[in-house]
């Protein structure tokens, strides 16, 4: 890793494990080798932090604004919770296509129509009039398409460029950027709202800083040879580009993968409940304290869209450079450290989510204090599963495995989870008196459902660590393919040799 940074195409068919002559240069039938200088590798890795920086804010900038989306479109609550069901939707439907592209086409020509698709999207919606509600909703799924490209490949780029704890630290870097794109997503939208007095004009910004994002990614983002940081000598990892099925196939049979996806789905479920819902549940716990007046027409008061953004972001930052340092140490002396680290967060950050909401109708200070904590041990686990991802899968298919988690995740997670939330509340309100108080004790108790999801998701961390050194050591095997992942059956938690049958 020291010095220049300098990996290689993928060799032809036939000439797997092949190692340098004697002069150490790599046989003439081989392809000559793609260098990329260090300075110019984290060049492309902050551009690719920014865009991701981008990606985030038009996730929850609806949300920064949701009281006054909801009251210019006459939305309640079932079915605002909805528009970010269909964002989520329109996203797990894109990521297959997107992860099929990124494996065998042009990622920067993906990642460039991924950017023009959800800025275009992002800015027509700020047009659109009150009596067209579902165009709004539309949208807003366009808006998730583009977003699924670069969820997808994003990763799997800064995955060919570095490797071991240099990757670690740069998605950690990556990664910072989901709580802290959320939380100006928040902050971006609520602050244009008090200045401008018209929330459609957050959309409106956005599209200029995408065009910057569009511009610097064509000029400064090259494609990688897929697994080009980890080749060592002449010899190439993977084999001769199978087909999609066999990528699924091998995926479903990597037991690391499919235990670690269901964590990210837990945490995916409970981001989406509470990213969506929590600014409005924090403006009603304060208008139940008498603190504030109730909103009942639009521009309402934005101040707990705020302070949860700044919030998110500060909890981000701290959370994801915690739990990969951490990830980063404890993996030298157990090599089970990134599940575990998962796991131990995720067990942790269901009691505090629970007291959060539990104590907003007695203390706002202690429910933001819990609150404050179960955002940040969710915060410590991007990194972390993004690092698990890539050490156990071979490189070709990547963006297929990405597109995979994104898929299941958000399937079974927040594309569900703030709609089922919104349902849960206007049910029990349905069967209550109608005041303020009953209506905010209606979404406080549809959100105790997201504590105990999360405590599923620590299990899941636990039997990814079961599987973790078997995984990686086949993924890591010179000449690892399909075939080769498929046949071994190993003893979980056993680590893989050449030796082994």
């Amino acid at each position: 890793e020291a010095g220049g940074m300098s990996v290689e195409f993928r060799q032809p068919e036939g000439l797997h494990g092949q190692s340098p002559g004697p002069d150490g240069h790599c046989p003439p039938s081989m392809p000559a080798p793609w260098s990329l200088p260090r300075w110019r590798a984290y060049v492309v890795a902050a551009v690719l932090c920014y865009i991701n920086l981008l990606n985030y804010m038009n996730w929850f900038i609806i949300a920064g604004v949701l009281l006054d989306v909801q009251k210019f479109f006459l939305i309640s609550d079932s079915n605002a919770g909805l528009l970010q069901t269909v964002f989520i939707s329109f996203l797990l439907l894109s990521a297959p296509v997107f992860g099929y592209l990124g494996d065998r086409h042009s990622r920067k020509a993906t990642l460039s129509f991924g950017i023009l698709l959800w800025s275009g999207a992002g800015l027509s919606s700020s047009f659109i009039s009150p009596q067209y509600s579902w165009l709004f909703f539309l949208s807003r799924g366009l808006v998730g398409a583009g977003t699924a490209s670069y969820s997808t490949i994003a990763p799997t780029v800064l995955g060919d460029l570095f490797v071991r704890d240099q990757r670690t630290r740069v998605l950690a870097v990556f990664y910072i950027f989901i709580p802290v794109g959320s939380g100006l997503g928040y902050v971006l939208g609520s602050a244009v709202t008090e200045l401008t007095g018209n929330w459609r004009w957050a959309l409106r910004i956005m599209p200029c800083l995408e065009a910057v994002a569009l511009i610097l990614l064509i000029m400064l983002v090259p494609d990688p040879p897929r697994g080009a940081a980890e080749k060592q000598g002449c010899a190439t990892i993977g084999d001769p580009r199978s087909s999609w099925c066999e990528d699924v196939r091998y995926l479903w049979r990597n037991c690391s993968f499919v235990w670690s996806t269901l964590g990210v789905t837990a945490m995916a479920f409970v981001t989406g409940a509470l990213g969506f819902w929590a600014p409005k549940f924090l403006f009603e716990a304060r208008v139940v304290h008498g603190l504030l007046l109730p909103c009942f027409q639009e521009p309402c008061n934005s101040q707990d869209s705020l302070i949860f953004g700044a919030l998110t972001v500060v909890t981000g930052i701290i959370g994801v450079i915690l739990g990969a340092e951490t990830s980063r140490r404890y993996k030298k002396v157990n090599p089970q450290a990134e599940p575990l680290i998962c796991a131990a967060s995720l067990l942790a950050a269901g009691p505090c989510l629970y007291l959060a909401l539990i104590l907003a109708p007695t203390t706002l200070l202690a429910s933001y204090v819990f609150l404050a904590l179960g955002e940040l041990l969710l915060s410590c686990n991007w990194a972390v599963v993004a690092d698990i991802l890539l050490s156990v899968v071979v490189p070709r298919c990547r963006a297929t495995a990405e597109a995979l988690q994104i898929t299941v995740g958000h399937i079974l997670g927040d594309a569900g989870s703030p709609y089922l939330t919104g349902l849960i509340s206007s049910a029990l309100r349905a069967g209550r008196p109608d005041t303020y108080l009953q209506r905010f004790l209606s979404l406080q108790q549809s959100f105790l459902c997201c504590a105990f999801v999360i405590a599923l998701g620590g299990g899941c961390f636990l039997l990814t660590a079961l599987y973790l050194e078997r995984d990686q050591a086949q993924a890591q095997q010179s000449g690892t393919g399909i075939l080769e992942s498929e046949n071994q059956r190993l003893i979980p938690g056993r680590g893989a040799s050449p030796e082994d049958p």
